[in-house]
């Protein structure tokens, strides 16, 4: 956890969340309120976070991995849109620290500081643990098509294999969409070899925390699930002594004295 996340939810009165997440932290939210919600609640969790933060209260709303990636951040300011509540940008208090965020502005009743803090989104947690597979250009895309036809996650991925860029893939299957992932594969498989490196990492840094590297071709479908993030390299990706690596190109460019190239 980013240390400034720590200090936003040890100042923070009320905590929302989804469930799954707020277990997480549970030890750092004593003596707050807290509200917990489940899947497919996020409108309705965002709602209540921007009712608490118009009254007045100190809140945090909280994401899995970095909340402006496929987290809440860009919800809070879809609905402060449609509802016309203003967003105070947060700043710096000179000589008093940082202000509070999502705090009510008495100078504009239906207006409240934001700060967007940043995490450590699942994508580059997951990469940590595989070695150095996102060196060079990557795209993420999200398989889940509850919010995003599937028909335009098809167009993605393929612009992303046409485009040689590594990709990381958020949210790979679930039990209502066991298939997605096998149909993303063999998409990928039209453009990219079989032989291409994948890495999965289930559960990143967390409990049970799993990690695999393998092959595109082979990659083993049914041991993936939605706390899983998959790495599939580029053209150049590859696998040494367990690492997962994507080449910058330094050594195209320069010689390491005393190595082989």
């Amino acid at each position: 956890m980013a240390a400034e996340a720590l200090e936003a939810l040890e100042a923070a009165e009320v905590a929302l969340g989804y469930k799954t997440y707020l277990d997480l932290v549970e030890d750092l939210l004593r003596d707050k309120t807290v509200v917990s919600s489940g899947m497919r609640k996020e409108v309705e969790r965002c709602q209540a976070a921007i009712e608490y933060a118009l009254a007045g209260r100190n809140v945090a709303l909280i994401s899995s991995g970095d909340a402006g990636i496929y987290g809440m951040a860009g919800l809070v300011l879809d609905i402060c849109r449609e509802r016309g509540v203003d967003v105070l940008e947060w700043e710096t208090a000179s000589g008093d620290g940082l202000k509070p965020c999502l705090k009510e502005d008495p100078k504009r009743p239906r207006s409240f500081f934001l700060r967007v803090i940043p995490g450590i989104p699942a994508f580059n947690a997951a990469a940590s643990l595989l070695g150095a597979p996102l060196m060079h250009d990557f795209a993420a895309v999200s398989l889940s098509d509850h919010l995003t036809p599937w028909e335009v996650i098809e167009k993605r991925l393929n612009a992303v294999a046409e485009a040689d860029f590594v990709l990381a893939l958020y949210n790979p299957r679930s039990k209502s969409r066991p298939d997605l992932l096998e149909k993303a594969r063999q998409i990928l498989l039209r453009r990219r070899s079989a032989e291409t490196p994948a890495g999965i990492v289930r559960r990143a840094m967390r409990e049970g925390q799993w990690r695999c590297v393998t092959t595109l071709g082979d990659l083993p479908v049914d041991e993936v699930d939605m706390q899983s993030v998959i790495i599939v390299g580029n053209s150049r990706t590859y696998v040494w002594k367990g690492w997962m690596v994507t080449p910058r190109g330094y050594l195209d460019k320069y010689s390491i004295p005393g190595g082989t190239s």
